[in-house]
């Protein structure tokens, strides 16, 4: 609080706002002059206002009132609009804080962040009008979010990860959007709207909230499928966080209602987890089907690095056989895993101080189920080192944990192996091995 008050006393002491400024600067001459002196005098009282408030929020809600009934169109209203949400929050005063969020809604329509806050204070008042407008403000959210372009993302997201986080806050809000027609009784829509969350991202929340909707109409055994999704569901997720005893309790109680007993509960618990997290068969034809093939067709029979035939990202094949007599450094790693992004720009810079060195191959090799996930992933973080699929070389060589990083001789003969990475050691002792291997291979 603050520092946004600080903020804006260093923005008056400037002077006018440049928007107010290119205003005043298209006007007459007489009229600009009359709209700088009166935007002058308002920002000195607001000045005024702010100091002679100090530490004391109150005083500082009641001076920023006070100026408002004083300067209603005042050029920085929405700057004292956000003021008084931020100072009402502290002392506590929800009306006041949710009717200066409305206010400031008012002038700054595409305000997602306040009208997220008035959903709150709505939701919590509970009565019909304030939960309409609380669905209201989640809907215009989510037409903002639903009309985006990949043209509107930060230039530092890849536009697989811009559509991953928009899918993220859709599911979130089609949950609280259906939170608050639950409240309204309007269970149609609220359903409809959860299986448009659970149907982005399944999640806890839209599972428990159609259980209780399923309760409320008088279906125990629809409620008990939707609980059991909840029960055996991550406790966190993008539309919000589940408790999974509360949950234990409400399908302890619809189970009995329908079977008259706990008895079988626990198989079905099981059976439900095995079906949510069953793998697949592989499709004909798809990526997936595509490493089945080469896990237990072209390597099945290789018994040496030498033997394995990978395939590239643009799917060509790359034979290891061409490395024999090199000395060859493998990084292992997934699209999925944190410390990879960590090491393998480390591994690329100790790759890049030998290059065009023929006696040494440096390959990066992907071990991820999904290859569709992996060229976007590349070419948004852009290592230079090349890339294979694992094709059954991580098992070959062993490889139960990520990252991990292999040097062979020249023989083939593993003589380095870690995946244990300090940021200062590593990038020494892989070059120490590497530099060992080709010292005793000339």
């Amino acid at each position: 609080m603050r520092s946004f008050l600080l903020a804006l006393c260093a923005a008056l002491s400037l002077g006018m706002s440049a928007p107010i400024l290119n205003a005043t600067a298209r006007m007459p001459a007489t009229a600009a002059q009359d709209a700088n002196s009166k935007n002058a005098e308002a920002d000195a009282e607001l000045h005024k206002a702010i100091t002679k408030a100090g530490n004391d929020r109150a005083a500082l809600a009641r001076n920023l009132k006070d100026y408002l009934q004083r300067f209603p169109d005042a050029p920085r209203k929405a700057n004292v609009y956000q003021a008084l949400v931020e100072a009402c929050q502290q002392l506590r005063d929800a009306a006041c804080e949710l009717e200066y969020a409305e206010r400031l809604i008012a002038v700054q329509p595409d305000n997602s962040d306040m009208m997220m806050l008035a959903v709150t204070m709505l939701q919590q008042r509970g009565d019909d009008a304030s939960l309409t407008r609380a669905a209201g403000y989640v809907t215009r959210v989510l037409d903002r979010i639903e009309k985006a372009s990949p043209a509107d993302k930060p230039p530092q997201e890849s536009i697989a990860e811009w559509r991953d986080h928009q899918e993220r806050m859709r599911t979130g809000l089609y949950a609280l959007r259906a939170n608050v027609e639950k409240s309204q009784h309007n269970y149609d829509a609220a359903v409809k709207d959860l299986k448009l969350s659970y149907s982005l991202h399944p999640n806890g929340v839209a599972a428990i909230m159609l259980g209780e909707i399923a309760e409320t109409r008088g279906d125990p055994t629809a409620a008990v499928s939707e609980y059991l999704l909840a029960f055996v569901l991550p406790e966190e997720g993008e539309a919000g966080n589940v408790d999974r005893h509360e949950v234990r309790l409400k399908l302890g109680n619809v189970w009995r209602q329908v079977h008259g007993s706990e008895k079988g509960l626990g198989q079905e618990i099981l059976a439900t987890y095995d079906r949510l997290n069953a793998r697949p068969e592989p499709e004909k034809g798809t990526q997936k089907e595509g490493v089945q093939e080469d896990l237990l067709g072209r390597n099945k029979d290789a018994k040496d690095v030498f033997d394995f035939v990978l395939r590239r990202l643009d799917g060509s094949s790359l034979a290891l056989a061409q490395a024999k007599g090199k000395v060859v450094a493998l990084s292992f790693w997934a699209t999925w895993c944190s410390p990879c992004r960590v090491v393998e720009p480390v591994f690329n810079q100790v790759a890049e101080g030998y290059a065009g060195n023929p006696r040494i191959e440096f390959l990066a090799v992907n071990t991820d189920e999904d290859r569709a996930l992996v060229p976007p992933f590349i070419a948004h973080e852009k290592w230079d080192v090349p890339i294979a699929y694992a094709d059954g070389l991580d098992a070959l060589l062993n490889v139960q944990t990520l990252p991990t990083i292999l040097v062979l001789d020249a023989k083939g003969k593993i003589i380095y192996r870690t995946n244990e990475f300090t940021p200062q050691a590593f990038p020494e002792s892989l070059t120490k091995a590497i530099d060992g291997a080709l010292g005793a291979a000339h």
